[in-house]
């Protein structure tokens, strides 16, 4: 990488971890919360409560990520981050369920992945772009981690009111950090930037035509609706199972996702200089499908003096096949997508992304409540063996294609 590629991909690496902490931090203990607030005693509202930013997110990932397209990339991020401020102190100062929904909803209103990774893609070449998206995918996977082991703290000694505010405080140092990105024009971009794109419904229709774009798009959805259901159940299977208190889990996530950082990266920097990423990306998919048969495994038939190494050793396997996909699904849309369409393309892929957060929540809870925890990986299964059938021999081809006409 260049200088400028390096400072440019670490800074919104740092930006996008800071925008996952904030929304990720509250899902530890935010249904608990709500249910003690007035409203908070039908299950519907707390459903909406825990899922109302993700659907917002999804409805507005992919107009602003055509926005960004049209008026420029740090303008849309700045106002989504605006939004995600806004709607952290509405929560902050909430009274009841009705205002946390509503709050919650404006939070998801600043949908700015698209626009960031599409940020990234302008600063990057090519053969640059892999490793750009893989510090992002890891900081998500951090970001995760950080706010299972810091949400319980926090809410024990700060409340909720002072996790949203963290969320806020989180939201105005990520807006600071846009500021020193450059904004990249038609003639500084390393790829071309539209100067002037197409209208939404005919850039949109391009974008979706495509199976190449549509099969990474199922790719990222399959990939957080896995991610969102294991950790339905995972953390009580370290409480009971391992005997690892809520508050140490952190003590095991982020050693797990470092190591699995640095056997991942390896694995895609030799991929890329053979040109087999697609190979590596089905394999990967592979792994994390035997990861939910080892889960099942562990569950059932592990002894609980080994439930502890156990559960580190398929951790680490998830990890390494996550960030494998995390880093390279948004790399191959990048690549696949005309530059004049690129913010729309990846607003489609953070659409899928931010749908498949909130799918495997929600189903993965509800497949908790219904039946027996291990149900829930049997379902990540299948969602993982579909994408392996779907992909095809070919996995996720990284031939060129061109979404213009």
């Amino acid at each position: 990488m260049t200088p400028l590629e390096r400072r440019v991909s670490l800074t919104l690496a740092n930006v996008f971890a800071l925008r996952m902490l904030g929304f990720f931090i509250v899902l530890p203990v935010l249904a608990e919360f709500a249910r003690t607030l007035p409203g908070g005693e039908q299950g519907l509202l707390v459903g909406l409560v825990m899922g109302s930013a993700g659907f917002a997110q999804a409805c507005l990932q992919i107009p602003m990520g055509w926005a960004s397209d049209r008026f420029g990339r740090r303008l849309i991020i700045v106002l989504g981050f605006g939004c995600v401020i806004a709607g952290a102190l509405i929560c902050a100062h909430a009274q009841d369920v009705y205002t946390m929904i509503g709050g919650r909803l404006l939070q998801g209103c600043g949908a700015v992945s698209a626009a960031i990774s599409a940020l990234v893609s302008d600063h990057t070449r090519e053969s640059q772009r892999t490793k750009a998206m893989a510090m992002i995918g890891v900081s998500i996977g951090l970001s995760f981690m950080v706010s299972l082991g810091l949400a319980p703290w926090l809410y024990a000694h700060q409340g909720m009111a002072g996790i949203f505010w963290l969320t806020a405080l989180l939201a105005m140092l990520a807006v600071a950090m846009v500021f020193s990105v450059p904004a990249a024009s038609q003639h500084q971009a390393l790829t071309p930037v539209a100067v002037k794109p197409m209208a939404l419904g005919p850039a949109l229709g391009l974008v979706l035509r495509h199976p190449k774009l549509w099969r990474l798009d199922l790719g990222i959805f399959v990939l957080n609706a896995v991610q969102m259901a294991m950790f339905v159940v995972v953390p009580g299977f370290l409480v009971r199972s391992a005997e690892l208190a809520l508050a140490e889990h952190w003590r095991l996530y982020l050693p797990v996702v470092f190591l699995s950082f640095l056997i991942a990266m390896p694995l895609l920097r030799r991929s890329e200089q053979k040109a087999r990423l697609h190979q590596l990306m089905r394999r990967a998919v592979a792994m994390l499908l035997a990861v939910q048969v080892c889960w099942l495994v562990l569950w059932t038939w592990m002894p609980a003096q080994y439930a502890l190494a156990g559960a580190a050793a398929v951790l680490l396997l998830f990890f390494v096949g996550f960030n494998v996909l995390e880093a390279s699904l948004p790399s191959q849309v990048s690549r696949l997508a005309d530059p004049a369409l690129r913010g729309t393309a990846l607003g489609a892929f953070n659409t899928a992304q931010s749908l498949g957060l909130f799918a495997g929540g929600a189903l993965g809870g509800w497949l908790a409540g219904l039946a027996l925890p291990q149900t829930v990986f049997v379902f990540c299964a299948i969602l993982l063996f579909v994408l392996l059938v779907v992909a095809g021999r070919q996995g996720f081809s990284s031939a060129s294609l061109h979404t213009g006409p």
